[in-house]
């Protein structure tokens, strides 16, 4: 299935009046604050949310899964379906493909088929917290920290082959997430796994072209439960710092223990010119994996600020960095779940770039905690889903994406090409 623009410019034109109101009345709001309207509408507009592979078929957890139809059957279904997603929004314009989930056998026609529909590939991400059939060794107790070398050599040249379908697909990002650690104290030395780790990731690095960056992901538990080799932060930089420049940490919102300071963690970074992108979703007790905003949106508005603030003073892109959406759609349509969290990512950024920051930095310089407060929480409160919408018709895309994609019965569509009891590869 395709989404036309003939389909959603008519199902946009009885919204237009009512848009067109809230546009104006929000202009006039943002004028009198001197806030630059065009530059953060265009901001927005260039700012593209990679989906990964994984994530179209609906999710689970350990204790079941619940499959609603229509879920996508190989690669090509799932590139179709993130277009789909694309045409409803214009901000999920990447793909972040999970190896070996989704190995794309024909790189070259699955190129075409994504640039077809207005996609590129982002990074690529390795699997060795899961046993493949066929698969020589065992991940049981680990991958690159593991105390065996053949399962060692085993887990580097997966990443390796991970970076080479990377090259063919046209990107140049490598993410490494490991599962590995110890469940019980005692079962392994932590400091020798930690050296192992260094020493793979060491490998890997020296292998990659020169082009190529390596972001190092961390999770402080799950599923080793009493100690992960790399379970902060803190042992992600350390590790990037010792690989090399094109080593960066990647931050998944959910990988935190409650009620860590993730902004003052992501200001740390780039600071140290070590961030290398995100992981989206947002979490009440632990990794829920839930739809990005739905539990934290100032939180979501904070790390947004730090990220403006900080890449503006560094002089840096928002575009060097990765951003990709890491939720688990356990009893949501993955699609509309995922254009749920696509919109909120993207308010919490609209509202970082309308902060005052004159006003904000002389509260700080005045050490003014009641005027700071004022400032950020004016900002976050500011309802900018008029000015979303603007952007998204701008570039033709749906003013409301849900209504869009309901109106159009597009699961309903997805069923009857796909079947009712499919379930796409990934978790």
């Amino acid at each position: 299935m395709q989404i036309t623009s003939s389909q959603i410019a008519a199902l946009n034109e009885p919204q237009l009046p009512d848009h067109s109101k809230r546009w104006t009345a929000l202009r006039a709001q943002l004028g009198d604050k001197h806030v630059d309207i065009e530059s953060v509408v265009e901001a927005l507009r260039a700012f593209q949310i990679a989906i990964p592979s994984w994530a179209l078929g609906t999710g689970g957890t350990r204790f079941g899964r619940f499959p609603m139809g229509g879920a996508p059957l190989n690669l090509e279904d799932k590139i179709s379906d993130i277009g789909l997603l694309h045409a409803l929004n214009r901000s999920s314009g990447a793909i972040s493909l999970h190896i070996p989930w989704d190995i794309p056998e024909d790189a070259s026609a699955v190129q075409n088929q994504a640039a077809s529909l207005g996609l590129r590939f982002d990074a690529v991400n390795s699997n060795t917290f899961q046993d493949q059939p066929g698969q020589a060794n065992s991940y049981r107790f680990g991958s690159l920290s593991h105390t065996d070398q053949a399962v060692r050599d085993q887990a580097v040249a997966h990443n390796l082959e991970v970076v080479r379908f990377g090259m063919e697909l046209g990107t140049r990002v490598l993410s490494v997430w490991l599962s590995d650690g110890s469940i019980f104290p005692g079962q392994h030395n932590m400091r020798e796994a930690l050296r192992r780790t260094e020493d793979s990731l060491q490998r890997i690095y020296a292998d990659m072209p020169e082009d190529f960056r390596m972001l190092i992901e961390y999770k402080p538990f799950e599923p080793a439960f009493y100690a992960t080799v790399i379970p902060d932060w803190g042992t992600s930089f350390l590790l990037a710092s010792k690989l090399g420049p094109r080593a960066k940490t990647l931050v998944d919102l959910g990988h935190h223990l409650p009620n860590t300071n993730i902004e003052q963690i992501v200001s740390t970074l780039i600071a140290e010119e070590k961030l290398g992108g995100f992981h989206f979703n947002d979490s009440k007790y632990a990794d829920d994996d839930l739809t990005a905003g739905s539990i934290k949106p100032y939180q979501l508005f904070l790390i947004f600020y730090e990220l403006v603030e900080g890449m503006r003073k560094q002089n840096q892109s928002m575009q060097e960095l990765g951003w990709m959406i890491d939720a688990s759609h356990n009893i949501k349509d993955p699609l509309e779940d995922l254009l749920q969290s696509v919109e909120a990512i993207k308010l919490a950024y609209a509202q970082a770039l309308i902060v005052d920051d004159h006003k904000l930095r002389q509260a700080q310089q005045d050490n003014d905690p009641v005027i700071a407060q004022e400032v950020l929480q004016d900002a976050f409160r500011t309802d900018l889903r008029p000015l979303l919408a603007e952007a998204r018709l701008r570039d033709g895309a749906a003013l409301d994406p849900i209504g869009c994609y309901r109106a159009l019965e597009v699961r309903k569509h997805l069923i009857r090409a796909r079947g009712e009891n499919t379930i796409a590869t990934g978790l």
